[in-house]
């Protein structure tokens, strides 16, 4: 009778796990539907993405639901393990895709999207099918199948992700001319939390009984700290929609900019537009250029942040192809040019305002994130802040 009471109240936790997470995961999944999202053209693709991440929500609510009432303490072990496994599987095709889809609205990846949720969808109704068949060898080869399938599925859903990352780091730093990875960080992590959750589960399905709910209660709290971000991500960070929304609909990432020698005296200059159009500049333009950009230093433009291309050559009363192609002259970058003109700044007020916090002057000079501060300052300079102002200026690198 003791064992047999152990044995109930080890249930009754796993029971009690379940419908933990699955309240969770409906709160949240309600939550979601119900969040508007603004009316553009690549807003409403973020609210496909937002509809589909509630819906692995919703549909993981109710497995966690029906799991729970199949749960007895005569039951096997390995059956709430088994339906784990196959809420993680859809989570992970999924969720994958939708942080896919946040860094490149682009249609291409729908196909590959819906190959793998069917795919996924195929296997875990055919392991839960032949979950008590009467023949063993049936049963572990579905078993191994579903395993090696949701392993190789993993590393491909890791590949795409790294190589989208790249690709949306590179497209934000071109539209704001900064580094600008502090505000795609979390997608990262995030992935980087939902692949180990969703590999682990091949030990949760080796976890004795006492430990299941340990990952079921784990499970709610990732779903809940993904939900946090996402949301935050379409509330606070309009600047980071607008980076890849440009990409995705104006066809930035076109030829860059090149030159060449006209037929007269006048040396001209042609440069690709996002529109595919070439534009005409002359040696003129580009000392009205140099003028504006003297003017623009004097005036401390260059300590503002989280300004477009575009914005930056409106106050210079020119265009980003011109903008491009001065300093493509000069065998530099505008955002290597700029980043030098902030740490310029920022050594000269370290010493001379040593009552200033380091990150305070960091975001004087422009530097949004003060770990982008500190990490160019110290590839610049070749010291950290601090240790500039505690020598008082004598540890410059080119010292």
């Amino acid at each position: 009778m003791p064992e047999t009471g152990r044995i109930c109240t080890i249930y009754m936790g796993i029971q009690t796990s379940f419908f933990i997470t699955a309240v969770v995961a409906i709160t949240l999944a309600l939550l979601l539907f119900f969040i508007k999202v603004p009316s553009s053209p690549y807003a409403r693709r973020l609210g496909h993405t937002k509809n589909a991440i509630a819906g692995c929500f919703a549909l993981a609510g109710v497995i966690f639901i029906y799991t729970m009432t199949r749960i007895d303490y005569e039951w096997n072990d390995f059956y709430p393990a088994m339906m784990m496994f196959v809420v993680t599987a859809l989570s992970s095709v999924i969720l994958s895709f939708s942080l896919l889809n946040l860094m490149d609205p682009s249609p291409s990846g729908n196909d590959k999207y819906w190959l793998n949720l069917m795919i996924v969808v195929i296997w875990a109704v055919a392991l839960i099918y032949y979950y008590d068949y009467p023949v063993k060898w049936v049963r572990v080869a579905a078993y191994v199948s579903s395993i090696v399938l949701f392993i190789a599925q993993c590393i491909s859903h890791i590949i795409a992700f790294n190589n989208s990352y790249k690709r949306a780091l590179r497209n934000l730093e071109i539209y704001y001319d900064e580094d600008e990875e502090h505000k795609i960080k979390w997608i990262r992590f995030c992935y980087i939390i939902m692949m180990l959750t969703q590999m682990f589960v091949l030990v949760y399905m080796l976890l004795p009984r006492s430990l299941m709910k340990v990952y079921v209660l784990f499970y709610a709290l990732f779903i809940l700290y993904f939900s946090t971000n996402f949301i935050s991500f379409l509330g606070s960070h309009k600047l980071l929609l607008d980076a890849f929304a440009y990409k995705a609909l104006s066809g930035e990432g076109r030829p860059p900019v090149r030159r060449r020698r006209g037929n007269g005296r006048v040396k001209t200059h042609a440069a690709v537009s996002v529109e595919g159009t070439e534009l005409i500049y002359t040696d003129r333009d580009l000392q009205k250029l140099d003028a504006a950009l003297s003017q623009w230093v004097e005036a401390g433009k260059y300590r503002e942040s989280d300004k477009t291309r575009d914005e930056i050559a409106a106050e210079l009363k020119t265009t980003k192809e011109l903008l491009q192609t001065y300093f493509n002259d000069k065998g530099q970058d505008f955002r290597t040019w700029r980043t030098n003109l902030r740490i310029n700044d920022a050594k000269t007020m370290l010493l001379a305002n040593k009552n200033i916090s380091i990150n305070a002057i960091g975001e004087r000079c422009g530097f949004s994130d003060r770990s982008n501060f500190h990490r160019q300052f110290q590839k610049i300079v070749g010291c950290s802040p601090k240790q500039w102002r505690d020598s008082g200026g004598k540890t410059d690198a080119g010292d």
